[in-house]
């Protein structure tokens, strides 16, 4: 059963009335009529909350229908997931920002699973650098303000040789998305296996020194990468980390993913719903607030709407 977020603290009704297009003409929007939401809006001076993709109860999986049902729920974002490669053309990204603006729903999107910035091979790096780009001019024109992606595998090598492969290869993509005026951060992700880049350290050293990144904080691949990090004392280390390496301001621009794991010496295993899971979620959303930190929160739970309302539910209702 998904939970109503219903706490008069965080929200007021704001009802619109979209009306019909029949002929959808060059936007490709269609709105339905007499439609009501009720939109439940959070200021930015905090967090937001949405799903990785379109949420599982939309009747019809499209991105433009899931940012509607996100809207319904009462969530504030979705990450457009190009995780298995990029589906959109710039003539369907225009409805996307459109709905999403007059919704209000904040967007970000994820690249491709298989970028690989360290890769052996120079066709491999080219292709990852072609997807981030491509990926990041997509995410860009549908109106999100951050590109999650994972940077690579050490492969062979050891982490500050894929470190240095990695860095030199992402910087050309990052300097040439600023230098044709796309306003979107690139954020590599922390990882949760062993043997994928993504350290806590090295991801924000790879943040410190490339313009135009900034870190998406997986809280729950941490806890599974370290077997740790599951505390409020542990994720207040995190989050200092991370303003040791890019200043406070960095707090309140935040793209975070939360979910239950499921974990070995090795890292992650798989993700689970948070009441599946030991992932310490409350303390969590508590060390966020202390911290005053705003951003986007994505759930990345199996129940992905559900896991997120709890999120939103808990962090509201935090004393």
């Amino acid at each position: 059963m998904i939970p109503s977020v219903s706490s008069p603290k965080i929200c007021f009704k704001y009802s619109i009335q979209p009306f019909e297009v029949c002929n959808t003409g060059k936007t490709g929007l269609r709105f339905f009529k007499y439609r009501t939401y009720l939109i439940y809006l959070t200021s930015m001076a905090g967090l937001l909350f949405g799903t990785a993709g379109i949420p599982y109860s939309t009747p019809k999986h499209t991105t433009q229908n899931g940012i509607h049902r996100v809207a319904e729920l009462g969530l504030d974002g979705m990450e457009i997931e190009f995780v298995r490669g990029v589906y959109m053309k710039a003539p369907d990204t225009n409805p996307v920002r459109i709905l999403s603006d007059l919704l209000r729903i904040k967007l970000s999107a994820h690249a491709p699973y298989y970028l690989n910035f360290n890769a052996v091979e120079e066709n491999k790096v080219k292709m990852s650098q072609h997807l981030l780009y491509q990926s990041a001019k997509m995410a860009h024109l549908c109106g999100a303000g951050s590109l999650v992606f994972h940077p690579g595998f050490y492969l062979t090598d050891s982490p500050s040789a894929a470190y240095e492969s990695i860095r030199d290869n992402i910087r050309p993509v990052a300097s040439r998305l600023q230098e044709e005026g796309f306003d979107i951060t690139l954020r590599p992700e922390v990882s949760g296996k062993v043997t994928q880049f993504g350290d806590l350290k090295e991801t924000m050293a790879l943040c410190s020194e490339i313009p135009g990144l900034l870190p998406t904080i997986d809280f729950s691949h941490y806890h599974a990468r370290t077997g740790k990090y599951n505390s409020y004392s542990e994720f207040s280390f995190m989050l200092s980390t991370m303003v040791d390496y890019l200043g406070e301001n960095a707090v309140l621009n935040m793209h975070i993913h939360v979910s239950g794991i499921d974990y070995s010496p090795r890292g992650e295993k798989q993700h689970l719903n948070l009441a599946d899971s030991d992932f310490n979620y409350k303390e969590l959303l508590l060390a966020l607030r202390d911290r005053g930190c705003a951003g986007l929160v994505i759930c990345e739970s199996p129940n992905i709407e559900e896991d997120a309302l709890l999120l939103k539910e808990t962090y509201f209702s935090l004393a």
